[in-house]
């Protein structure tokens, strides 16, 4: 059975109707999963299509306990179904939304409102059950490749080495706190009144709140103003020294990571080749540029041009 029939047949038996037919002509986004808005019985919802392999990147059980904390913060969008079996979740769609890669992560007002979801995520009183964890994460997107019989860049365990090497001499070890991980501007979405909503909480787990102020900007490609803003609003202060190193860190970390994780999606006969391309030309750009200087600025290493 296709996936789309096994969502199709979901859809049919949550809502208890066998003439739903799986209607995917509003796509929503997504990278890791495929998102569409459907209208139905009076009410529109946001429908998820699961990607190409991600039954084996994501434990999808920790998902689900993950996803109900995060409403539990009242930071998520409502979620009526979701099975752990097959990955399909459906969620009440945010009426006259927008993500704010559309209305400008750049933006002051965004930014603000972007951090404070960081900060009420990070300093809450919910844990998760599980840790993500770069080096294990990528162990098991390198064991996925070669299970696909997939191949990797002539000079991967150079540069993987090379940032190992990085990392152990400026990474410094951090308290680990809840975290989404995945921090995307496309998972920001803010609504009609200006509130704002972060979904899919896929990659969420403990880790160092570093890492979601790295993904920020380096999804978003912030400006040196929007970085500045970004941690003038998330720290209430400057940033110090080993924060700052954190994020640099974690931006090369992040680029790698996806790079691997786009490999298998390509590999799966996805069309995500560019995208691999992209970020890791980005990465080899960055490690080379911060093993020569030191004060390379963040903003620079999270443009891909």
């Amino acid at each position: 059975m296709s996936i789309e029939a096994v969502v199709e047949k979901k859809l049919q038996t949550y809502f208890q109707d066998d003439s739903i037919e799986f209607d995917k002509s509003r796509f929503a986004g997504g990278l890791t999963n495929y998102n569409y808005i459907m209208q139905i019985k009076g009410t529109e919802y946001v429908i998820r299509q699961p990607g190409g392999m991600t039954n084996k990147m994501i434990d999808r059980k920790v998902e689900k306990e993950n996803n109900r904390i995060a409403s539990q913060m009242g930071i998520n969008s409502e979620c009526v179904y979701f099975d752990e079996e097959s990955g399909t979740k459906f969620s009440k769609y945010i009426p006259n939304s927008e993500n704010i890669a559309n209305l400008n992560p750049n933006s002051p007002q965004n930014i603000e409102a972007v951090s404070e979801i960081m900060r009420k995520i990070h300093q809450s009183k919910y844990t998760f059950s599980n840790e993500f964890d770069f080096k294990s994460e990528l162990d098991k997107y390198e064991s996925l490749v070669e299970e696909l019989n997939g191949s990797f860049f002539f000079d991967y365990l150079e540069h993987k080495e090379q940032l190992f090497e990085y990392m152990e001499n400026h990474l410094t070890e951090m308290n680990f706190l809840p975290c989404h991980n995945d921090t995307v501007p496309e998972n920001f979405i803010m609504d009609k009144d200006g509130v704002a909503y972060l979904v899919d909480w896929e990659y969420s787990g403990m880790n160092d709140p570093n890492w979601d102020i790295a993904a920020y900007i380096l999804e978003s490609r912030l400006t040196q103003e929007g970085v500045e803003n970004l941690y003038k609003s998330y720290y209430q202060r400057v940033p110090n020294d080993k924060e700052l190193g954190n994020i640099k860190c974690y931006i090369l970390a992040q680029d790698l990571l996806w790079t691997v994780w786009a490999l298998i999606r390509h590999y799966n006969g996805d069309d995500f080749l560019q995208y691999c391309y992209m970020r890791y030309e980005r990465f080899k750009k960055n490690i080379r540029e911060m093993n020569n200087e030191a004060e390379y600025p963040i903003a620079t290493m999270a443009d891909y041009n």
